[in-house]
């Protein structure tokens, strides 16, 4: 039995599945997959190679039924229509039992076995009252997730600055840490507003390249080492880190962008001696 790595559900969740009767599925062929909240629609993105499923943490793991027929697709353009309804409903519900939460998207099941409410909140919310009345009114299990801003821009942002589509809601899994002191070395702008992702956060983009910066900076001369250049002896003051050139200032007091090639570290000069006097 085949096994495929898929995608699915409004998280972008994804699993490796075992194919119903040992069927065969392109990449990209949307399928009916059962998983632990029902059936689903998913996304076959290739086989289970053991290299790539060892890239993926403890995922979970599911089934595929079947190709999506034309009846599933009036299905799914069903739910669609549904959504903002549903929607609705959640946040008259909410704003009845005066509740402090954000509502930020509702996540129809496929197979109907639930609906998934995701929300933000500063604090703990008390949504037992909220579950019951939306369980009645929707006559299925209802889900309450919690979930932070990174998330949101998951959920509901479509482009980045870049023009192309938000990382969050197309490849990424997991959203990486970022600090600013990757921006600093990337010798990104620091203004928070063209940094800063759809989601208000620093950019995710900013931790792709960060480790290979961090490799080529430490291959460097550190900043206030003294080194032997074509010019004569320097002291390096900033490095600029793709092109591979060091900014050093010589003796002379020039300051010059040297090739990290061209330059020779050398050990700090010793001070030199105090004269010393007798003072007897």
């Amino acid at each position: 039995m085949a096994n495929y790595i898929v995608r699915f559900g409004a998280m972008r969740f994804l699993g490796v599945f075992a194919s119903n009767g040992g069927g065969d599925y392109r990449r990209n062929t949307k399928v009916i997959a059962r998983t632990d909240r029902g059936l689903e629609v998913a996304e076959v993105l290739g086989a289970a190679e053991a290299d790539m499923v060892a890239l993926l943490d403890d995922p979970p793991e599911g089934q595929i039924v079947r190709e999506t027929t034309p009846d599933d697709e009036l299905e799914i353009a069903r739910i669609r229509k549904l959504a903002p309804d549903e929607m609705g409903i959640c946040q008259r519900h909410v704003d009845s039992l005066g509740l402090a939460m954000r509502l930020v998207d509702v996540e129809h099941i496929f197979g109907g076995e639930r609906i998934v409410v995701y929300y933000l909140a500063d604090n703990r919310v008390d949504f037992r009252e909220l579950v019951r009345q939306l369980a009645s009114e929707f006559q299925t299990r209802v889900e309450m997730r919690q979930i932070g801003v990174r998330d949101e821009a998951k959920l509901l942002a479509d482009f980045g600055d870049c023009g192309a589509a938000v990382c969050c809601n197309n490849h990424l899994v997991q959203m990486p840490p970022v600090s600013m002191r990757m921006a600093k070395l990337q010798k990104a702008t620091l203004d928070p507003a063209k940094i800063s992702g759809r989601c208000g956060r620093l950019k995710c983009c900013l931790r792709y390249e960060y480790d290979t910066y961090e490799q080529i900076q430490r291959e460097m001369p550190p900043l206030g080492a003294h080194v032997r250049t074509p010019d004569g002896e320097a002291k390096v003051i900033g490095h600029e880190v793709l092109s591979g050139q060091l900014l050093v200032v010589t003796e002379d007091r020039r300051r010059l962008m040297v090739d990290v090639r061209e330059a020779e570290p050398l050990g700090r000069r010793p001070r030199p001696p105090v004269p010393h006097t007798d003072l007897t």
